[in-house]
């Protein structure tokens, strides 16, 4: 496997060049060496490379800012896709894309499946949306990973949030009425390469992937809210060292409140939970409950 990923500073890019680390020619960029918002350049550096496999982790994911940064958004979610996808098709490289919970509404009353209609209510959300559908059109062997509420041994994300604020604040406050499951980005990661690699043993990578091209759910199994995903951070960490003597909030004390009291420029779903059934089926990839990652994540920060 000849890989190439793209955003290698982010959550997801940061788990899959560990996962991949070991590969000869491994080549993995981030923003400094790789302009997203300019496709000539996006082009230019599959041309170069001419990966058997490219991972797009490379996105805007500043939701909220999102609402007044449209072009900027488009231009990496959207925009840089569909350079990609064309490159990919024009040098035989299969493409592996990452998408998110946010392009649907949030008012399913079930799992959504992938077939189910979609309606963003974010400018993030519609962006991510445009690039699936750059690849829908373009002639790419591709799958699109859409997963939900991701976390990561590298960089910020909610858990470590809680954990500050709970050593800061003297309460914590936190929504109580959105549904998802928290998904590590290391199984993310290695879904990913379980997809790539099965393609290549087929001996016809583009052949075999594009047979099964498409969007696929992938996020943690299990159900949860912010409020309690909060709780379990704080359930673990207060049985550790770090943070047993430290917390000014326990577990039991985390606040449920509505998401209407805590408003923020980009409306979230309410219901983020995706069946990942299909992902399972075509490729074997069975993503573990939420909460098992999530405690072991806890300890490797306390370890660290």
């Amino acid at each position: 496997m000849k890989a190439m990923i793209l955003g290698r500073n982010g959550q997801l890019g940061w788990a899959l060049e560990r996962r991949l680390q070991g590969l000869p020619g491994l080549l993995a960029l981030g923003r400094d060496e790789l302009d997203l918002a300019d496709p000539a350049a996006v082009a230019a550096a599959v041309d170069s490379a001419r990966p058997t496999v490219v991972f797009n982790a490379a996105a805007y994911t500043a939701v909220d800012r999102a609402e007044t940064d449209r072009d900027a958004a488009f231009a990496v979610n959207a925009r840089a896709p569909e350079a990609l996808a064309a490159a990919c098709a024009r040098v035989g490289s299969i493409l592996v894309h990452y998408s998110t919970d946010y392009v649907f509404d949030g008012r399913k009353a079930g799992r959504w499946v992938e077939t189910d209609p979609t309606g963003p209510l974010s400018v993030y959300g519609a962006s991510k949306l445009a690039g699936e559908q750059a690849l829908a059109a373009s002639p790419c062997a591709s799958v699109v990973l859409r997963t939900s509420w991701v976390y990561g041994d590298h960089g910020a994300n909610f858990a470590k949030t809680m954990l500050r604020l709970a050593t800061e604040r003297d309460a914590l406050r936190v929504v109580s009425d959105q549904h998802g499951a928290p998904t590590w980005a290391g199984r993310l990661a290695e879904a990913s390469e379980a997809i790539a690699r099965q393609a290549l043993a087929s001996g016809d990578a583009a052949g075999w992937l594009g047979e099964r091209r498409g969007v696929y759910h992938a996020s943690a199994a299990g159900e949860t809210t912010w409020t309690d995903y909060a709780r379990c951070v704080l359930s673990v960490a207060q049985t550790l060292p770090p943070w047993a003597d430290r917390l000014k909030v326990r577990a039991e004390q985390v606040e449920p409140i509505p998401a209407s009291a805590y408003p923020t420029p980009a409306q979230r779903p309410a219901n983020s939970l995706l069946d990942c059934s299909r992902l399972a089926d075509t490729f074997g990839c069975v993503m573990p409950d939420w909460r098992g990652d999530v405690e072991a994540y806890v300890r490797r920060l306390a370890a660290a």
